[in-house]
């Protein structure tokens, strides 16, 4: 389903999907060549080139053949941007709160910044852990003595803290955040040092959810 010049939305069938790429592979080609491509007859493709061309997907040129429309071009270029963006570009300002911190100390800082998770730091300002309103949740419900424990004693630790850095892509944090199930994502200087991780950020879902949603409203 795509959204035309005009902005109503169209669903495109999967062969004109499939001319649209034909052509912002080859551009210029002809409806000739679009045809054999597909294995079809050029009659038969007639139709959806009419209407791509009507919906701004393509263009087309006298003797030169079809190319990327307006729409189309601008959809790819906003696409591409997409692909190019950097966590540096969209990261927030790391929570933080110290691994002498107890429970209670945590679950005060995520509510009072509305955050989901925090970065755990040790004596030396590195990233000793992380917690998330989760990890929370499990310890202190039904546990009286949990507001006391040291957060410590709750957080995920090295090696099996996931992180991004501010030049990875922001794709490539979407997928840690899905494939490790995880709502917040520590940023980490590229900078190695002797005694840890520096945190420079955060990424979160949240991040991710109102970039995509900012690409789909361009």
């Amino acid at each position: 389903m795509l959204r035309c010049q005009e902005g109503a939305v169209i669903e495109l069938s999967t062969r004109q999907l499939e001319i649209v790429e034909l052509v912002r592979r080859h551009a210029p080609i002809t409806g000739e060549q679009i045809a054999e491509a597909l294995g079809l007859s050029r009659p038969t493709i007639r139709s959806d080139l009419s209407l791509l061309v009507m919906l701004g997907y393509l263009d087309a040129k006298p003797k030169v053949g079809y190319f990327l429309g307006t729409f189309a071009a601008e959809t790819s270029r906003t696409y591409a941007r997409t692909l190019g963006l950097k966590v540096r570009d969209v990261q927030a300002v790391a929570v933080v709160v110290q691994h002498t911190s107890t429970v209670q100390d945590a679950v005060v800082t995520l509510f009072t910044e509305d955050v989901g998770g925090l970065a755990v730091l040790d004596d030396n300002g590195r990233l000793a852990g992380v917690v998330s309103r989760k990890d929370l949740l499990k310890v202190t419900l039904g546990n009286a003595a949990a507001a006391s424990m040291p957060i410590s004693l709750v957080m995920t630790r090295e090696p099996n803290i996931v992180t991004v850095t501010p030049e990875d892509t922001v794709l490539d944090a979407a997928r840690k955040l899905i494939s490790h199930e995880v709502d917040m994502l520590p940023v980490v200087s590229e900078e190695e040092h002797p005694d840890g991780k520096e945190v420079v950020g955060r990424i979160t879902k949240t991040t991710i959810t109102k970039v995509f949603m900012g690409m789909a409203g361009e």
